[in-house]
Order: structure tokens, then sequence, then C-alpha cells
């Protein structure tokens, strides 16, 4: 259902090292290269995630009760993600595992933005 997000930052430099990084673990690379960021993705037909400064010039800041998903193919897949965002500076927000129906590890970016890395279990 959707076709894109996007995440604000204030230092694209390193949200740009932080997200090829993590968006490698699951094939992600960038689709597109803008004047006020990067888009990723795996195929030009599905979901992407931009990382953009803020349009109205303004300094980005993080929504509360706004979080990301990202889909992983297995709960292994899940695990590396998690695993790869911790180790690029991403602040812990729940480790990976079982929540009920579903297996996800949650984490902030360096910017505070809330994402997980999430499959169905």
């Amino acid at each position: 259902m959707l076709a894109y997000a996007t995440l604000g930052t204030n230092d694209m430099p390193r949200a740009a090292a932080f997200y090829d990084a993590l968006l490698a673990v699951i094939g992600g690379r960038r689709m597109m290269e803008l004047e006020r960021g990067i888009v990723w993705g795996t195929d030009p037909g599905q979901p992407m995630l931009g990382v953009l400064t803020p349009f109205d010039g303004q300094p980005a800041s993080v929504g509360n009760g706004v979080m990301l998903a990202l889909a992983a193919a297995s709960p292994a897949e899940v695990d590396a993600l998690y695993r790869k965002a911790i180790e690029l500076g991403a602040k812990d927000e729940g480790p990976a595992g079982p929540r009920g129906a579903f297996y996800a590890g949650y984490f902030r970016d360096p910017d505070g933005n809330k994402l997980n890395a999430f499959c169905m279990a």
C-alpha cells in the first residue's frame, strides 16, 4: 500500500552512511539522490525509504508515535538488521525477539527516528 516514507535528518552525510550500510543488509541501494536527500529501495516498484532535510528549512525533529518498520525475510534477517543498526550507532529501543505473531527489533537512528526490523513469525 505504501509507495515511500521519509525521515528527516539534520546531518545528511551521517544519515547517508548509516542507511547505506543498514539497508544493504536487506538488499537496499540508493535509488534516487536528490538535492535534499537520498531515497533507498530494492526495486522501483517496491516501497522506498527517503532521508531528507526538511523542505521548510526548519530543523528535522522526531515525530512522537512515528515508527517505520523495515521488512525482513526471516528472524535471522531481523537479527542481522538489528545488530547492524546497533553497530552503526543506533540506540537500542528493544532487542530483536518474538513479539506475539511477529518478530522484531527496535532502534533509533542517529537523528532519533524510531525504526524496527520486522517479519511475521
